[in-house]
């Protein structure tokens, strides 16, 4: 569930249900999909989610691979815990734990823009906690809240039960100090004392003495919230007033963990936070009100504020594969333009270009459309090679190089389709053989390649919205495209025609057949080949429109306009030329080039405007 899926689902579908059952329906989903073959692989394709290596840390002999984690309150039934690992989390927080599940749970309500939590928060029972935590996989660290009004005898019981299966306790102040104190084990897991904002101004004299304790590992700061008769809501200007309390503690305990939670909307604010000496953060209401992508969203500007991206001096060869496809579409085009068929299809037809023209005219003009629109996909590609090695990989860039070799990859496996009926073009083959050592040097110098990007983006604004409607637009695209690529290509191999193709031609397979045996598997060739580019050129514009998305970035906005350009022009240009002009046929095209202007205009304020 990425941010360009769900904003517009929250918009038509989540906001006009209540919130409990729209939490369960994306958790349950999320889960489900996370639990399915495949289905990891699926999210982080989608998303590219994962932590950077950069923010890996060790606080208290606990790994965590992002600061950045999940607060119980989003999820109190532990119905999406497994797939928030899988969405760039470094840590997740279950609870409040009781040890008998209580008879009533009051629900969470929607209120304007806000999401209105119950003073007695939904409590997670013993009895579950421990069942989701043994069924499931989980990698990261987890955080477990008791609930404050859980009694000491009772505190014993959950802490044993669930320290096998969890890295740290939260709890009061008056909770974990009786418990430490009195407690007559070794204690093996860390505990955090949880502080609302209201009580830090009351009980900062206490921590000096807390963190005398071996076994607490810091404090749990809350944001600033406002109680609404049994309901609450953080404040609007919680991140500063939670900003300034920790750089209060911060400054008179230096060494102490401290952990916030809530008052994280934008990425902006959580800069702030750590910023200030924030170690751990806990996203609670800002990451309903921001979407899914908010931790990838805040390591990219967390990076952004490190360090600026590294030049990798070995991208030329990935220039130059991208500049040979180029190239070899600019004559694949004029060849289209001229002769069409060359001297050794007509000796593998037995017929000459003459000939055809005497038999059906239409039969060359049939011929030139799939070779233009061949050659215009090329031209498309070679574009967003170039761009992906100019802007991608000489930045180091890991996404544009798996995207890269992906397509280029699938590009080369197409040439198996151009002899599925037993015709072999020595062009094409020849200029495979070419592109080979090229695209070896390429794939080489590719291996160092393994930068995570950064971005200035820091604030969910209008054209941040706006963007992310044009990069769904563009995803739809790529798909939309690669889909096409498939089926044209299943055709190519297979039945070789629709019924407008026949149509147009004003014969049958079988008369084709009548001319000459090879004719069908001439053109079948043609069909498959300019399937096989589609395919290819899909999932650059499908990658690219998933992973390259951010703000500021104009080469992304340059590459898909003047990108989809040649394969345009040609596509619907070489149907014009030769008068194939169904309407039916030519429909997908036309709705491609309305989400390809969608898109751009969408996309713009984001992408171009610095």
């Amino acid at each position: 569930m990425p941010d360009w899926s769900y904003h517009p689902l929250k918009k038509l579908l989540l906001d006009k249900i209540n919130p409990k059952t729209s939490r369960e329906f994306l958790h349950k989903s999320m889960s489900t999909i996370a639990s399915t073959p495949g289905g990891r692989g699926l999210i982080g394709f989608l998303g590219h989610m994962k932590p950077p290596r950069e923010f890996e840390k060790e606080i208290y002999h606990t790994r965590f691979p992002s600061p950045i984690g999940l607060s119980g309150h989003i999820d109190p039934n532990l119905s999406g815990i497994k797939a928030f690992q899988e969405l760039g989390f470094g840590f997740v927080e279950i609870g409040p734990i009781v040890l008998n599940e209580p008879k009533n749970q009051i629900k969470p309500r929607r209120e304007n823009s806000h999401i209105l939590f119950s003073n007695h928060q939904e409590k997670v029972p013993l009895k579950l906690a421990i069942k989701k935590l043994t069924s499931l996989n989980i990698r990261i660290p987890v955080f477990a809240k008791i609930d404050a009004q859980v009694k000491r005898n009772e505190w014993d019981i959950i802490v044993q039960h669930l320290t096998p299966f969890v890295d740290a306790f939260v709890g009061t102040s008056e909770q974990i100090i009786s418990y430490v104190e009195e407690s007559l084990i070794c204690l093996e897991r860390s505990f955090y004392v949880s502080f609302s904002a209201d009580e830090m101004n009351e009980k900062k004299s206490e921590i000096g003495t807390l963190i005398q304790h071996t076994s607490i590992g810091g404090i749990v700061i809350e944001a600033p919230r406002r109680i609404e008769g049994s309901y609450w809501h953080e404040v609007a200007n919680a991140n500063e007033r939670l900003a300034k309390l920790v750089k209060q503690v911060k400054d008179l305990h230096p060494e102490l963990t401290i952990i916030t939670s809530g008052g994280v909307e934008t990425p902006e604010e959580a800069c702030a936070l750590v910023g200030v000496g924030a170690d751990l953060l806990m996203l609670t209401d800002g990451y309903v009100k921001a979407g899914p992508g908010l931790p990838k969203r805040i390591h990219e500007r967390l990076l952004y504020e490190k360090a600026q991206p590294i030049k990798n001096p070995n991208w030329y060869w990935s220039f130059l594969f991208g500049l040979s496809i180029l190239i070899g579409g600019i004559i694949a085009l004029y060849i289209a333009f001229t002769s069409i068929v060359l001297p050794y299809d007509e000796s593998f037809i037995g017929l000459s270009k003459a000939d055809i023209f005497q038999i059906n005219p239409l039969i060359l003009s049939f011929m030139s459309h799939d070779r233009i629109a061949l050659a215009g996909t090329m031209i498309s590609g070679g574009i967003l090679y170039i761009q992906l090695a100019r802007h991608g990989i000489k930045y180091n860039m890991h996404w544009a190089k798996i995207a890269f070799h992906s397509a280029a990859i699938v590009g080369f496996l197409g040439i198996f389709l151009f002899i599925g009926f037993g015709y072999f073009d020595w062009l094409h083959g020849l200029f495979w053989l070419f592109l080979l050592p090229i695209y070896y040097f390429s794939f080489r110098e590719g291996k160092r390649v393994t930068g995570t990007p950064s971005s200035i983006h820091g604030k969910n604004d209008r054209a941040w919205q706006y963007g992310l409607y044009g990069q769904l637009m563009f995803i739809t695209l790529g798909f939309l495209i690669l889909a096409g690529g498939i089926v044209i290509s299943t055709i190519g191999a297979s039945k070789v025609f629709v019924p407008t193709d026949l149509s147009f031609l004003c014969m049958s397979p079988q008369m084709l057949d009548s001319i000459s045996d090879n004719l069908i598997p001439l053109i079948a060739h043609d069909r498959a080949g300019f399937g096989s580019a589609l395919v290819s050129v899909g999932l650059l514009v499908l990658m690219l429109s998933l992973w390259g998305f951010r703000k500021g970035e104009q080469w992304v906005w340059n590459t898909l306009a003047v990108g989809a350009l040649p394969a345009f022009i040609a596509g619907i240009g070489t149907h014009i030329y030769i008068g194939y002009t169904t309407f039916i046929h030519l429909l997908p095209v036309y709705f491609l080039v309305i989400l390809y202007v969608f898109g751009l205009v969408l996309s713009y304020p984001f992408l171009k405007r610095k």
